[in-house]
């Protein structure tokens, strides 16, 4: 029956209903048979028979199912489960899709039969007045005379769950009701009033405010009566967290009247009490008090989790709190507790010392434990809730938290290290982003964001060291920077003592601990070390000889990662004491069988690596040889063992190749010999035949051409064996690998050791390797090509300038090409026309004509004109010629794209003026005209003095939206500030008089915006002035500018942005008209990707401008007539769309998630 249920058509029982009544009876039959499994199965046919059967008996067969009375059964709560059965799989109401006919049915089916049968009364009367016999006794009812557990709790979460949204306000508050007086039964067990409070919790989010407001002040009405058992108030306070989970915005506000009272428990007062009563009674401990203040002090955990605004008023009285009961320990007396700290620092240095036998004995009935337990639970919502500068936090609980180090409870003492790491990691967040903040601000670099020219992307590298300077802890950058560094020694002793007597799990916390600590502080270990890392590698063969393989794997994988921060984050002095502990530990971690293992000690192996070599280590000694011999020895060793899992070996490749990379030149050179460097690049050549190392070894390779700084670091044909083989890799399907390929013959060729190192037989391999991905258009691809062609070029133009490569360029410059594959080609062409190799392609650049784009063959023509000198064959009057007398307008465009781009590249020396462009402003041709527009531009900022003046005066006769185009690109090509800086005035005047005509508008918020770039101090605020302004189409346009103003400049620009970035965005998101709405949520956008560090920590300023943007609007949504037919047209939707644009890029960014207040 079950499989024709499941597998039947939808619609097969719908008009049967003799067959329907016959299933019905079977059904219950069934389930009162005395066979267990009969039951389950008759339940599990239940679900699938109820969503075929017709919606008219669906009330029956709920009242005969929760009616049932089972004979030979002593299972009471089969009519539960299986009314429950029924309710979970009937169609329920989703959030966000219109409620089909069918869910109406099940609700009404629900209201009618379930929630009377539930509670014994009818609550909703039943519609047209007619009356029905009054239901029986319900089955919670039932459960509160015998206090039994039915299940029906369970039934009542169910429907709360299923149904919820569709419940009436007398449903909810029937239910929670009944759900009160389950909790309040005297009869009921802990089970079923722990279920009363799930009941509860599964309600709020229903409760309309009045409900709301009745049970809170019936509650706290409760919590007020003298007579009021432990029990009882502690199921009190377990409701308040559980609604406090479930409806943090409704139930915050009513904190202010309830925390008092569940931080009464808490209390000197109460603690003073119960010490005189358990006197009284003989030394018997009251164990239900410690569950209340267990209940406390998890209720005090959801309020700060869920509703931190509103216990700000109690932060303090919750810090007493929570810091009295984490010391809290009735079976300890002060004495005791003074004698057990003495007596472990006597003992610090027996490592024969037990921790389980030093720290106490054990007490069954104590479970005082669970409320230290607790108190350390409060505290980590506690520290998420308080600001990282708040002076309790290192002047109050961190102190406490390493107090309790000595805990005698594992599962305490985890928390409590987990807790002071969560505080660690939390000021390390803050410190990081302020440190990276100064020190890019304090970079003396030029206000705009560069983008790669011709210069740096065909720049030699010469043995590039990747900024891998020895590291030193910066000092601290605010109050708990501050208070972090102060307490540091106090964390690393004790952490100690637990690394050398305590168990696996808390070794493990300890480290993590550690580990944070060093990140968050970029070191902190320098005056420390001795203290730390000796244990940490006697934690290793520890936990490798004594605890589990999954606790041991997890402890030595935590101990090296400590290992590789703490070389990353200091000073090789400090760890070249060390290395004859670490080196060894490391060597055997990298033999390790396990894989996470291996592969872990592999990743530390590179930064010993770093750590050893120059220039952090710049005067290699003897020492560090050594132990760089043993590192390349087991490196190797894993790289040709067989039993090695893939991972390792590619790990172990990675790491080979930072070796011989960082050991190149005069001073690496006595770190490693040189018969092991030349060993290490063959084997990583060999490897790269291999496919499953193939990607890994291609890596290495780039990191070797990166570091190498002569010839003499290469083994001889090594370049020529992998520059072959990675040409060969670039007809592989796979994208990575080819990626991967071309990145590393890019750095064979940029790097001018290895360039020289290949022959002229390999160049020609390369380049016929590299000619297919010229003609592919794949524009990831054709950039680093094209780069690595124009470095090949420097020495051997002749194999460049070939036919084929010819061919391809021309080829290019057919299609529209833009951003970094345009100044790749660029870059190509240059190094070609500077190595004297340029007449044969000028020759056919000239013959493809106007047969591509104008402007790209424009630009590659006149940088081969201006770096090719007179080898190209062709003068500048040839063009000005062409020009002159051409009537075609293609031809036309193509010469003044040439001049334009001769202009910018010869700068002042350049014969032309800006007469050879403006006459052919009056061309009749649009696309002439805006050429010529372009042209005179980018001329322009190659001679800024020469050429501003003109525009600007030519600004006041007319032809503005051309000129405007001309300043564009002079602004956005031109270097030169100092020489634009004293024209600032009359450009700004110019572009706002000429931006004020529609056509106008883009072009003139580009220029505006460059204008701010160049001179932040008179324009920025202008431009917040303007935000003001009457004219809606000046509004816009200055936000239009203020979003290339962001977008287009670096960190260097954030400290003239600080003070006016926030009234700004407000200012443009508050603006009235449509589209200026649209720009100024896509202005927003762009803020917040450009420049987090100023609009994050006021986004609780600017959220609501773009959370009220996302509501739909009635007045802008209107109605068309369309013949015979009308629809509605919504003027805000894309309005509403830019904002879900900009929320959702807030939550997809993980830095602006912890600034949004998001319930827990």
């Amino acid at each position: 029956m079950h499989a024709m249920l499941e597998i039947g058509a939808p619609t097969f029982l719908q008009h049967d209903y003799t067959v329907c009544a016959k299933v019905v009876e079977g059904l219950l039959t069934t389930l009162t048979d005395g066979n267990g499994d009969v039951q389950n199965m008759a339940i599990k046919c239940l679900g699938p028979f109820v969503n075929k059967a017709p919606e008219t008996i669906l009330c029956p067969t709920i009242e005969k199912v929760s009616n049932i009375q089972a004979q030979n059964s002593i299972d009471n709560t089969i009519p539960a489960l299986a009314v429950r059965a029924i309710a979970v799989a009937l169609p329920h109401p989703v959030q966000g899709v219109a409620r089909t006919a069918k869910v109406t049915e099940a609700y009404n089916a629900v209201s009618k039969a379930l929630i009377p049968r539930l509670i014994g009364k009818v609550v909703v009367p039943i519609p047209n007045g007619k009356s029905m016999p009054p239901p029986p006794k319900g089955m919670l009812e039932v459960d509160l005379e015998t206090g039994s557990d039915s299940n029906s709790l369970d039934l009542l979460v169910e429907v709360a769950r299923c149904y919820g949204p569709m419940l009436q306000a007398a449903e909810v508050e029937a239910l929670e009701q009944v759900s009160m007086q389950v909790l309040e039964s005297e009869k009921c067990g802990t089970v079923m009033k722990k279920k009363a409070v799930t009941a509860l919790a599964a309600l709020a989010p229903f409760f309309n405010d009045n409900l709301l407001a009745s049970h809170v002040s019936y509650t706290i009405e409760q919590l007020r009566q003298s007579y009021l058992t432990s029990q009882q108030r502690k199921l009190y306070i377990t409701v308040y967290g559980s609604m406090a989970r479930a409806v943090p915005q409704k139930f915050g506000p009513y904190l202010r009247t309830l925390a008092p009272f569940v931080l009464a428990p808490l209390s000197e007062m109460e603690l003073e009490q119960q010490g005189e009563q358990e006197a009284e009674a003989d030394g018997e401990r009251d164990t239900e008090m410690e569950e209340v203040r267990e209940a406390a002090l998890v209720a005090i955990e959801s309020f700060l989790q869920a509703c931190a605004q509103d216990m700000k008023a109690y932060l303090k009285d919750v810090t007493e709190a929570t810091i009295r009961f984490l010391k809290y320990d009735p079976t300890l007396a002060d004495d005791d507790e003074d004698m057990e700290e003495e007596v472990m620092e006597d003992d610090f240095d027996a490592e024969e010392d037990d921790f389980e036998e030093e720290t106490g004995f054990e007490d069954e009935e104590d479970v005082s434990w669970k409320v230290r337990r607790g108190s350390a639970k409060a505290l980590h919502a506690l520290i998420g809730a308080l600001d990282v500068n708040d002076p309790a936090l290192y002047g109050t609980i961190a102190p406490a938290l390493i107090a309790r180090f000595k805990e005698r409870e594992e599962s305490v003492r985890s928390e409590v290290i987990s807790t002071l790491a969560f505080l660690v990691a939390k000021t390390g967040s803050s410190t990081v982003k302020q440190v990276s903040s100064a020190e890019t601000n304090g970079v003396a670099a030029s206000r705009k964001r560069r983008r790669g020219g011709s210069d740096v992307l065909l720049a030699d590298v010469h043995g590039a060291t990747n900024g891998y300077a020895s590291p030193a802890t910066p000092p601290p950058a605010d109050k708990a920077g501050q208070g972090l560094a102060g307490i540091n020694p106090q964390i690393v002793k004790e952490s100690a003592k637990l690394l050398k007597s305590s168990t696996p799990l808390t070794k493990l916390n300890t480290i993590s601990l550690l580990k944070d600590m060093v990140i968050s502080q970029q070191g902190g270990l320098s005056e420390h070390a001795d203290l730390v890392l000796g244990p940490v590698v006697d934690a290793m063969k520890t936990a490798n000889e004594t605890s589990s393989s999954l606790s041991g794997n997890a402890l030595r994988i935590e101990c090296l990662v400590l290992l590789r921060v703490v070389a990353e984050n200091h000073s090789s002095k400090i760890i070249a004491a060390h290395l004859d502990k670490l080196v060894p530990a490391l060597v055997s971690a990298a033999k390790d069988r396990f894989t996470k293992v291996s592969s872990e000690a592999l990743a530390t192996i590179e930064v010993f690596v770093k750590a050893l070599t120059p220039p952090r280590s710049a005067a290699s000694k003897k020492q560090n040889s050594e132990y760089i011999d043993q590192l390349f020895e087991v490196i190797t060793e894993r790289i040709g063992s067989q039993d090695a899992d893939t991972e390792v070996r590619q790990k172990a490749v990675q790491a080979l190749g930072l070796l011989i990379g960082r050991t190149s030149g005069s001073a690496g050179g006595n770190s490693l010999s040189q018969q092991n460097r030349f060993a290490g690049q063959q084997l990583i050549a060999d490897r790269m035949k291999n496919e499953l190392t193939r990607l890994s070894c291609v890596r290495a390779v780039d990191t070797i051409a990166v570091l190498a700084q002569s010839g003499k670091d290469f083994k001889p044909g090594f370049v020529n064996a992998v520059a072959v083989e990675l040409g060969a890799q670039l007809r592989k399907s796979s994208r990575s690998l080819r990626g991967a390929s071309l990145s590393a013959l890019r750095m064979l060729a940029v790097n001018q050791a290895a360039r020289e190192s290949m022959d002229d037989a390999t160049v020609k391999e390369v380049i016929e390797a590299l000619l297919p991905l010229l003609q592919e258009g794949d524009l990831h691809m054709l950039g680093p090509a094209l780069i690595i062609l124009g470095a090949i070029a420097k020495e051997k133009s002749k194999l460049i300038a070939t036919p084929p490569v010819i061919s391809a360029i021309c080829n290019i410059t057919s299609d529209s090409v833009a951003g970094t594959a345009l100044g790749a080609l660029v870059a190509c062409v240059e190094a070609i026309g500077k190595a004297g190799a340029g007449q044969p392609l000028m020759a056919a650049l000239l013959k493809q004509g106007t047969q591509g784009d104008t402007d790209v063959s424009g630009r590659v023509i006149g940088t081969l004109l201006v770096s090719g000198g007179a080898s190209v064959g062709v003068k500048l009057d040839s063009f000005l010629s062409e020009l002159q007398t051409q009537p075609d307008e293609d031809k036309k465009c193509l010469a003044l794209s040439v001049l334009g781009e001769t202009g910018l590249r010869m700068g002042s020396s350049c014969p032309l003026t800006p007469q050879n462009f403006i006459p052919y402003f009056e061309d009749p041709s649009e696309k002439t005209k805006l050429a010529a527009a372009i042209a005179l531009g980018r001329a322009g900022a190659g001679n800024v003095t020469i050429y501003l003046p003109q525009i600007l005066s030519s600004m006041s006769q007319g032809r503005q939206y051309l000129l405007l185009h001309s300043i564009k690109e002079l602004l956005q090509h031109s270097a030169a500030e100092e020489e634009i800086r004293p024209h600032t005035s009359a450009l700004w005047n110019a572009i706002l008089n000429s931006g004020q005509a529609e056509d106008n508008k883009i072009v003139s918020a580009e220029c505006i915006g460059r204008l701010a770039i160049i001179d932040p101090t008179a324009y920025l605020p202008q431009l917040q002035t303007f935000l003001q302004h009457p004219s809606p189409l000046i509004r816009g346009m200055v936000i239009t500018a203020l979003r290339y103003v962001f977008s287009d400049t670096s960190s260097a620009y954030n400290p003239h942005l600080r003070p006016l970035i926030i009234p700004i965005l407000a200012t443009m998101l508050a603006d009235t008209d449509l589209e200026n709405q649209r720009l100024s949520l896509s202005a927003f956008n762009s803020a917040f990707h450009n420049k987090p560090s100023l609009v994050l920590p006021q986004l609780a300023d600017l959220l609501p401008y773009a959370m009220q943007a996302t509501l739909p609007r009635p007045e802008l949504i209107r109605e068309v007539t369309m013949g015979p037919f009308k629809h509605k047209v919504d003027d805000g939707l894309e309005i509403r769309k830019s904002a879900y644009e900009t929320l959702y890029a807030l939550l997809d960014d993980p830095a602006a998630r912890q600034y949004l207040d998001l319930p827990a």
